[in-house]
């Protein structure tokens, strides 16, 4: 399945520019224009005018550069917590409260955090008493209930087949 189009056309274009700008060709073309500015050096003098022109270029160059690749990372970073926020509402257990955190103020999230630091703390003790860190049964523990389990339905089973 391919992905979605964006629809705007500033969108497209960071996008695109981001994906072309990040490979080693991209690299190696502002490469090369530095050493043909460096080699153009002597034929200019070295003048004042001739380190302006590297310094105004490269300047324009980041000033727009920092724009797009905050749009770009602003996007995957959504996207990052659109998924985030999906694994927690998928799992059993999962803590609803946490969706959306990157909305919450400072204040709010450092209070959460500090409960899952009291956890964690928790945990490290636990396992330096040598007992398990998880609070989640064991993976033998779970094998070993359903193995149970298979065995009293066997059981239940064969009673039926010997009433029948």
């Amino acid at each position: 399945m391919r992905p979605t189009r964006s629809r705007t056309w500033f969108t497209r274009f960071a996008k695109s520019t981001a994906r072309a700008t990040g490979r080693p060709a991209a690299f190696s073309a502002a490469a090369l224009v530095i050493l043909l500015w460096i080699a153009s050096g002597p034929v200019f003098g070295f003048s004042d005018t001739w380190q302006l022109i590297i310094n105004t270029g490269t300047t324009i160059v980041t000033f727009l550069m920092v724009f797009l690749i905050q749009s770009t990372q602003n996007r995957d970073s959504e996207a990052m917590q659109v998924k985030l926020d999906e694994l927690i509402r998928l799992q059993k257990g999962g803590h609803n409260a946490l969706l959306d955190l990157e909305e919450l103020e400072e204040e709010e999230l450092d209070k959460i955090r500090a409960g899952y630091c009291k956890l964690a703390e928790d945990a490290r003790n636990r396992v330096r008493r040598g007992l398990g860190d998880t609070g989640v049964p064991e993976l033998k523990q779970e094998v070993a209930e359903v193995r149970r389990e298979v065995k009293e339905e066997k059981r239940d089973l064969q009673e039926i087949k010997r009433r029948v």
